[in-house]
């Protein structure tokens, strides 16, 4: 087990490598350290002395992976990636374009996405299961196949009609809670109730699609005919056995998710003027702030990578057949 834990850490360096590498190629393919500069300075009336300068205050006066003149290892130390991009494997994300600490505000908008993402997760969770376990109940029938029908029509169904829709009949018209924005403290809950749920009904056809699915599936397996032999009566075997069995791939799926949280939501957090993560890499984006948007990828490459990991370990504490060498 532990072995088996430690080259899954090791595996992850060169994935973490790669990330990094990957996104620098792609940042500067389409934007140079002059644009940069430019675009950070204003287009207009911007001299090649003001651009020299920010780039040596930034950093990006260096050559982007080699430098030839520098002697010794200075050819591959003195370089915009050596100094943007290593530093992150200790997470140390330096400082944004327009002078910020990445880190302190990584810290700062972190639990106001927290406090969206879990909720939505949580409920979500609850609810789809919920949903599904009645759809397997009555599988086969009516109810069954117009659950499926509204799951399908619900996933078809665009996230950006559940967010502007929401925020016009819920905050527009019955004036129930803000349309937009974020407080902390207790008041952060009339804030939330709205992206919340919207979180959660977004996400209901798929979660209960998936879901059903794992619950039709291990109804056909011989423990199910077994316990049906038995005398048991069908909403026992689905809620004692089925459910028991189906929480190894619900909980091996959830578990990867759970790292990736507070990596917030892009598309809520900036309709709602909730200042997590999320909205942070968007404004980012807007900007074309190349050391936050770096930041943010790999941040949420390291954490995916971490959900991966707990999945497996999970895997082997819910099902004791299953040994990791």
């Amino acid at each position: 087990m532990i072995a088996y834990l430690l080259r899954r850490m090791l595996y992850a360096i060169p994935i973490l490598l790669g990330v990094n590498v990957f996104i620098f190629i792609l940042f500067f393919a389409v934007n140079s350290p002059d644009n940069m500069a430019r675009i950070q300075l204003g287009m207009k009336h911007v001299t090649p002395d003001a651009v020299a300068k920010w780039k040596h205050e930034h950093g990006y006066d260096r050559p982007l992976f080699f430098n030839g003149p520098a002697p010794g290892a200075g050819k591959f130390t003195e370089t915009v990636f050596f100094h943007k991009a290593v530093p992150m494997f200790a997470f140390q994300f330096g400082a944004a374009d327009d002078g910020r600490d990445i880190g302190q505000d990584i810290k700062t908008r972190m639990w106001p996405s927290l406090v969206l993402a879990v909720p939505v997760f949580l409920i979500g969770l609850l609810v789809n299961i919920t949903f599904a376990l009645i759809l397997a109940f009555f599988r086969a029938t009516y109810i069954d196949f117009g659950g499926v029908v509204l799951c399908v029509a619900m996933m078809s169904i665009s996230g950006m009609f559940y967010i502007i829709g929401g925020q016009f009949l819920v905050s527009k018209l019955l004036h129930l809670v803000p349309i937009s924005g974020y407080q902390g403290g207790w008041d952060a809950f009339k804030f939330l109730v709205l992206p919340v749920a919207i979180g959660v009904i977004g996400g209901v056809g798929s979660g209960t699609r998936w879901y059903r699915t794992i619950f039709l599936e291990e109804i056909g397996k011989d423990y199910v005919r077994t316990a049906r032999a038995k005398g048991l009566a069908e909403r026992v075997v689905l809620f004692r056995h089925v459910l028991r069995n189906a929480l190894i791939p619900i909980l091996t799926g959830a578990v990867v998710v759970i790292p990736t949280l507070f990596m917030g939501s892009l598309i809520a957090e900036s309709f709602f003027g909730i200042p997590g993560l999320g909205s942070y890499t968007i404004d980012a984006i807007r900007s074309q702030d190349f050391a936050i948007v770096h930041a943010m990828v790999f941040l949420g490459s390291a954490l995916y990578i971490l959900g991966l990991l707990l999945t497996d370990v999970a895997y082997t504490l819910v099902d004791p057949r299953i040994r990791l060498a």
